[in-house]
């Protein structure tokens, strides 16, 4: 029975999640738990499996096919008509609107004004102590993103706010708060920007919906929901992580920031599992049958570190052959902003190691305080000396 699931996600996986991933390798190809909302759901840790599955038609990402009363968040009809919650035609429908905004080209364009939010950003940081994850790591993805969709300025401390509300509640309620929040603040940003368009994507989106109806309303607001979540989120996490996994290979040539990118986003991938799934109908993995309808959540940051798809796993290596990681996912639901989220990250750590070069820890790494989410390793704060 369910009930009688084990639920290991406690103190000591927030604080070190990767032993737990690497004893389930071990272990075998899959296992059953209860997470921590009270969902039972099948983790699959190996990369090998991992790569398969994700490109298995079988596995819908749609809610609609979970036969388990499937929890996680519960997100109203306005933020949940989203490409992470759709397959087929309709997820591909979407895709192919949003991803002219996400082409190689139209990001490279942007690197200039990356870099000037990210130097402004190191201008301001006054030490000779200051958090990172708040005054440099979070803010950066926050600016760019609510400039490319048009988030007013003094509305954005709110959206992580509620963002941070999501992920990692101090309270029962403040999940179901912050998401309300995130809603009606969203249905209001469409508003404005229908009445008054700007030259920025939310703006354009409307008007390509308005003009020919290629997708519903609800499906516009997601759109938007998911933009600001996943280019906000995601992309802090990894600034963050990558910080301080440089600060603890001092040896490292920091003037080659480009060649750690791909290794810093292996290592430090902000989700531990990819967006739950639920087969369509029994499916065999290595012997192990998991039953149509359950929940099954493919271990990215376990097949990220497994040794026999990545020698030394633990190890930073600029030069590993092997970059296929699994941190935007794989198949037809790669992420789209993967090209942003890229140059985000090395714009980031360029501008901040260049300015810092002494840059250090103030605090021992083993005392920085990470989120208590079994979804991601994020880190609360990273106090550092400027130098």
């Amino acid at each position: 029975m369910s009930d009688q699931l084990p639920m290991p996600f406690d103190a000591s996986y927030y604080a070190d999640p990767y032993a737990f991933h690497a004893s389930l390798r071990e272990a075998g190809p899959v296992h059953h738990f209860m997470t921590p909302d009270g969902s039972p759901a099948w983790i699959v840790p190996r990369a090998a499996d991992v790569a398969r599955l994700f490109g298995d038609p079988r596995l819908s990402l749609n809610k609609a096919n979970s036969r388990t009363g499937y929890a996680g968040f519960s997100l109203p009809p306005e933020l949940d008509a989203n490409m992470m919650n759709m397959d087929g035609d309709d997820h591909q429908r979407l895709r192919r609107i949003v991803s002219r905004s996400f082409t190689a080209r139209r990001v490279e364009q942007m690197a200039d004004g990356i870099r000037a939010v990210a130097s402004d950003l190191a201008d301001r940081l006054a030490g000779p102590t200051v958090d990172l994850v708040a005054e440099y790591a979070a803010p950066l993805p926050l600016t760019v993103i609510g400039d490319l969709i048009g988030v007013p300025l003094e509305d954005r401390a709110r959206f992580a706010a509620w963002t941070a509300a999501m992920f990692a509640p101090a309270h029962p309620r403040d999940a179901a708060d912050g998401i309300a929040s995130m809603q009606k603040f969203l249905l209001d940003l469409v508003a404005a920007r229908r009445d008054d368009p700007g030259d920025d994507l939310l703006s354009a989106i409307i008007s390509a919906r308005d003009d020919d109806e290629r997708m519903s309303e609800n499906e516009l607001v997601s759109l938007a929901f998911l933009l600001l979540l996943a280019g906000v989120e995601n992309v802090a996490h990894v600034i963050a992580s990558g910080v301080l996994t440089l600060l603890e290979n001092p040896a490292l040539d920091r003037d080659r920031i480009t060649d750690f990118v791909e290794e810093l986003l292996r290592l430090a991938v902000p989700a531990h599992f990819a967006i739950r799934r639920f087969p369509l109908a029994d499916i065999d993995v290595d012997g192990v049958t998991i039953p149509a309808g359950d929940t099954v959540l493919l271990g990215m940051a376990s097949a990220n570190r497994d040794p026999s798809r990545f020698p030394e796993p633990d190890r930073l290596d600029p030069a590993r052959p092997d970059r296929q990681h699994f941190t935007f996912g794989h198949g037809v639901h790669y992420c789209l902003g993967a090209p942003l989220a890229r140059l985000e990250i090395r714009i980031a750590l360029e501008t901040l190691f260049a300015r810092f070069p002494d840059l250090r820890l103030a605090v021992p790494a083993a005392e920085l305080p990470w989120r208590a989410s079994f979804r991601s390793h994020a880190l609360k704060a990273l106090p550092v000396l400027l130098g």
